[in-house]
């Protein structure tokens, strides 16, 4: 199994992070795929497949850590290339939510 689980939905509240500026304060650290629940079902293929899919965004996940589960909010498409490399971790920027 790659993920913990698939979600649909942030079962989180709002965050209030936006944009990738508000992000970047968030410190990236490797998070283990087997870990993570996602928040989508669907994986856009053109995002997994291509080369430069980081240029216009974070080139780090983003994850929702609340009530002590991992959520992989955003970065779907980088945590499934990772798994494709028989990679078991993910550098993610994890926001802690209590």
């Amino acid at each position: 199994m790659i993920f913990k689980a698939v979600g649909e939905g942030r079962p989180y509240p709002d965050h209030g992070l936006e944009t990738m500026k508000q992000w970047a304060d968030v410190p990236p650290r490797l998070v283990r795929l087997d870990e993570l629940v996602t928040t989508k079902r669907t994986l856009d293929l053109d995002a997994l497949l291509s080369e430069d899919s980081t240029f216009y965004g974070d080139l780090f996940a983003h994850v929702v850590q609340y009530k002590g589960v991992l959520y992989l909010e955003d970065g779907l498409h980088r945590a499934v290339r990772a798994a494709l490399q028989q990679r078991p971790v993910l550098h993610a920027r994890v926001l802690v939510i209590e």
